[in-house]
């Protein structure tokens, strides 16, 4: 009998049929008219929704929570699982900078930071910004950081209240604690302050969220005076801004996928024109770290495909000035650089692995700081500080909760500083982490990430949840996470799967997973399920797949491909509408993802590509597991309108029983809930979803 028995009918989306013509093809969409055509105000005021569209989401909320209704309180129970593994009166180990020891907190019962700093001499806390009382009566709130001033006296923080990315910066003088009349609505959260902190750098987000322009921000004075620093003509590339650890130079960053540039500017003179770098050139990328009188230049030019170290001097930046300090090494990837008076550290994978170097910037002598697990993650959380001798990293694994220490770079001592607790207990002995291979179709060596508990049965009969993302070069670290063992702890295999389109194995693994060869991330992934199955971990019945934003698009796609390879799907705002949404240059992100993807408004090859795999275009009659789709209706990044077309079309097209569930937020965007404990009743209730399909709920 299907565990999803005695379901009301699913809604049934009214179809609107509309054409489009691109390179002499013609596709038709019943259900574009599921996309807001006051898309852009809606972002910013949910309240304009169409009311046919609020209608139809509304249905598929209650749809699906007639479909969850019998696992109401195995949500409840899961949601008090999490909650009592995470510290809920957790603070960091406050961070040296200046007079001060800078450090976050939380409190039992809080869902948001409060930020606080300690006299480096000792001294009473003082409360910077309580995340909690901001967000006293918001459905919404998400907070973009705060960043102290230069000279200790005032800092600037920034909120987004409705889950559209559209940051609010404020300005609060840390001897008052309060906020002045400074406010700059419309940015992407970021700012620098000049160097006498008369005023501060930030990026201006557009009504398409496209950060576009850098604007300087001097105190007291209205956000319509404020100066265009630089603004950037073409919609592919977007800006940021930071300041470095020295606070003298200000950087502006362009970006797309593949391509950058830099600009420099003096912080003391915010006036001054801004000095290029280097000339951006497709598909070079290059980022800067100052070290004083010098910038170290992280960078794949001139063919270093998994990048290499440069130096030039800050006086004269550009590339004629150029000189190597650590040399490109095929399959060992760097992916930062931070430079200190004395030191330069950066970190670098290879082999799967991260691991952190040192190298001392007298003697050129080097080392590195590395682990024998046969999995881990390593973070760099650096220094504040110019002038030390101390880096502060996280380390974790699958089993080990995350360990902070400091690390003197002269003596090599390390100091353990902090290991999270797991108030509710956690044993890492009766846990078993594992890096396995599966055999893509080509012939290459996929890895997977497992964890399961050592009296788990690998005879074929445990459920697995398989995640994947692979896109943009990002790579999924074998990090703690406390969360999962709500399923390991009731049988589950947790498996990553490091699919191309990821940087798990170098820059090379993820081109093999872009663009034209994206159908490697969908085979790959297909590959792990299949591996899992033939190594008896799990059963194809019994694997739920999960994946997020670009992840949602690999779920969207695997599903066309080998539903039987899968019991389940769970698809989080996922990127399923891919070829409609690339056409669309009004879009948020559509011209700086046309390097991820293709351009297909100008490529009939990218046009065919694309169309091959796009998830809602491929949806055919066949039958698909049982689907779960989770989206944000402000969400600027993956539009609320791909899953809801997605799940229509599937609920037509499919031949089979399963149920397909769609699950909107309707006051969060992207990230989903704000809150940390908000967050984790959406976890809660995907994993009470993956327990269903296997049987497990009860």
């Amino acid at each position: 009998m299907s565990v999803f028995a005695n379901l009301p009918a699913a809604p049934s989306a009214e179809k609107r049929p509309v054409t489009d013509t691109r390179h002499g093809i013609t596709r038709g969409d019943d259900y574009a008219w599921m996309r807001d055509a006051n898309w852009q105000a809606m972002f910013k005021d949910a309240s304009l929704l169409d009311p046919a569209i609020r209608s139809h989401l509304e249905a598929e909320n209650a749809y699906q929570q007639a479909a969850m209704a019998d696992t109401a309180e195995l949500q409840k129970q899961l949601f008090a699982e999490m909650r009592g593994r995470i510290k809920e009166d957790d603070s960091s180990v406050p961070s040296p900078d200046g007079p001060w020891l800078y450090g976050v907190r939380y409190v039992t019962g809080g869902e948001q930071p409060k930020y606080f700093r300690i006299p480096r001499d000792g001294g009473e806390e003082q409360m910077m910004l309580d995340g909690d009382l901001e967000a006293e009566g918001k459905p919404y709130f998400r907070l973009a950081g705060a960043g102290h001033a230069p000279d200790y006296a005032s800092m600037i923080w920034g909120y987004d209240d409705k889950g559209s990315e559209f940051f609010t910066l404020k300005v609060r003088d840390l001897t008052t604690g309060k906020d002045s009349a400074d406010s700059i609505d419309n940015t992407g959260g970021g700012a620098a302050w000049s160097a006498d902190c008369s005023g501060f750098f930030y990026t201006a987000v557009d009504d398409n969220h496209r950060p576009n322009r850098i604007f300087y921000h001097r105190l007291g004075t209205p956000q319509d005076e404020d100066v265009l620093i630089r603004e950037e003509t073409d919609s592919g590339f977007f800006m940021d801004v930071s300041d470095t650890r020295l606070n003298d130079v200000i950087i502006i960053g362009i970006n797309d996928h593949e391509t950058s540039e830099c600009w420099v500017i003096p912080a003391d003179d915010p006036a001054a024109k801004p000095r290029l770098v280097a000339a951006r050139q497709t598909g070079v990328e290059y980022s800067l770290s100052e070290g004083g009188d010098v910038f170290f230049i992280l960078t794949n030019s001139d063919g270093a495909r998994d990048f290499k170290i440069m130096q030039a001097p800050v006086a004269t930046p550009e590339p004629e000035h150029w000189s190597e300090v650590v040399a490109h090494k095929p399959g060992r990837l760097i992916l930062s650089v931070s430079a200190y008076r004395n030191h330069l550290v950066w970190m670098e994978r290879e082999n799967g692995l991260p691991r952190i170097v040192i190298k001392d910037r007298t003697s050129g002598a080097q080392h590195a700081i590395a682990f024998d697990e046969e999995a881990y993650s390593l973070g760099s959380q650096g220094s504040m500080e110019y002038d030390t001798e101390v880096v502060r990293f996280s380390y974790s694994s699958m089993t080990t909760p995350s360990e902070l220490y400091d690390y003197n770079m002269t003596t090599r001592e390390r100091t353990l500083l902090k290991r999270d607790e797991v108030p509710s207990g956690h044993t890492p002995g009766d846990y078993i982490t594992r890096r396995v291979m599966a055999p893509a179709d080509d012939g290459e060596q996929v890895p997977v990430t497992l964890l399961y508990r050592r009296d788990t049965p690998l005879d074929g009969t445990a459920p697995c949840l398989l995640y994947g993302y692979g896109s943009y070069g990002i790579s999924i670290p074998a990090s703690f996470n406390t969360n999962c063992l709500s399923l390991v702890d009731r049988g589950f295999v947790y498996a990553i799967a490091h699919i191309r389109g990821g940087k798990e194995k170098g820059f090379g693994w993820y081109e093999a997973g872009k663009r034209g060869n994206k159908l490697n991330t969908f085979t790959d992934f297909i590959a792990a399920a299949r591996y899992l199955e033939a190594e008896n971990f799990t059963s194809h019945e019994r694997i739920v797949a999960q994946g997020g934003s670009a992840g949602g698009m690999l779920m969207g796609a695997v599903a066309n491909m080998a539903p039987d390879a899968f019991g389940a799907i769970i698809a989080a705002v996922p990127f399923v509408d891919v070829l409609n949404t690339m056409l669309d240059d009004t879009l948020p992100l559509t011209p700086p993802e046309w390097p991820e993807w293709g351009n297909p408004v100008l490529s009939q090859a990218d046009y065919h590509t694309i169309a091959g795999y796009s998830p809602y275009d491929n949806v055919s009659a066949q039958a698909y597991p049982p689907i779960l789709a989770v989206a944000g209706l402000t969400d600027p990044r993956v539009t609320y309108w791909e899953p809801a077309k997605w799940v229509a079309r599937l609920r037509e097209m499919s031949t089979g029983k399963a149920p397909v569930l769609f699950k909107i937020n309707m006051a969060a965007g992207h990230a989903g809930a704000s809150g940390r404990f908000q967050r984790l009743e959406e976890i809660a209730y995907e994993y009470a979803f993956a327990l269903k399909v296997v049987g497990k709920a009860g």
